[in-house]
């Protein structure tokens, strides 16, 4: 993957050229290879200044002329800035598919992903639980890092997970975030949403998680005894706090409600 660019910009004078603008054309060329196209303007050639290619002149016109090359010059630099980070190999042609609108810029994981999880933490309370978003932003980071160890990129793009990757990244978890079984289980089942995601939308075709068999295993409850609740409800704490938790804690033991993730005792 080559990250030299060279460009420049140029008026391209059309056969049986008398007089008048001529379209301004921007050359592409990464290692060696070129790829030209028209931006979309033209230029009268006593104006166009060869050494800055930029228009001659103060007017307005003028200034807004140049104005949208620079703009133009910076498109380029993103459109190969992404495919960098799509694991593309950056082409004069490639970038120029970009600009022109010929080439699907396509969907990537960690931003599908986050597009999920603000609609999830909007529908908090109505039909998700707080609990919930927090799960599923848990997941998102360990996508993101295991992209990052993996691939060494921010991003991916989503036609490029495969059963592979699935398999790798059940591996990160287990190994390099050292979660349990089940853990490690319920971040893939997370990613699993977004993928379906992507299939619902037609951004992918094949699903990466055909082959994924990974099952929770049955974790037995250590549950506390009658008399160990009568002994923690008599436990005098000096701060004030840590009694409060153990209130709250007791009082979800007795009706069977869940404790606030804040409030747990560790």
């Amino acid at each position: 993957m080559s990250n030299s660019l060279l460009l420049h910009f140029y008026l391209k004078t059309p056969k049986a050229y008398i007089s008048g603008a001529t379209p301004i054309y921007l050359r592409l060329t990464v290692d060696g290879k070129r790829a030209e196209f028209s931006i979309g303007h033209k230029c009268e050639p006593s104006k166009w200044c060869k050494k800055s290619e930029r228009v001659l002149g103060n007017r307005e016109v003028t200034k807004i002329l140049n104005r949208f090359i620079e703009q133009f010059q910076a498109k380029i630099y993103q459109a190969q800035d992404l495919l960098i980070r799509n694991s593309e190999d950056v082409t004069a042609d490639e970038i120029r598919n970009i600009i022109v609108g010929k080439k699907e810029t396509g969907r990537t994981i960690i931003k599908v992903f986050r597009e999920y999880n603000t609609k999830v933490e909007e529908l908090v309370g109505k039909e998700f639980a707080a609990g919930t978003l927090e799960r599923y932003k848990t997941s998102l980071k360990h996508t993101q890092d295991f992209i990052e160890w993996k691939y060494k990129i921010k991003d991916l793009d989503i036609k490029k997970v495969d059963n592979e990757f699935v398999s790798e990244y059940e591996h990160y978890l287990r190994t390099v975030r050292n979660c349990a079984n089940n853990s490690a289980v319920k971040y893939i089942k997370n990613f699993e949403k977004i993928i379906r995601i992507c299939l619902a939308n037609g951004w992918i075709t094949v699903n990466p998680m055909l082959n994924y068999k990974a099952k929770l295993k049955k974790v037995e409850r250590v549950f506390l005894s009658q008399e160990e609740l009568v002994t923690l409800q008599k436990k005098q704490f000096s701060i004030e706090r840590i009694a409060q938790v153990r209130d709250i804690f007791l009082f979800s033991c007795y009706t069977g409600l869940p404790v606030p993730v804040e409030t747990k005792m560790t």
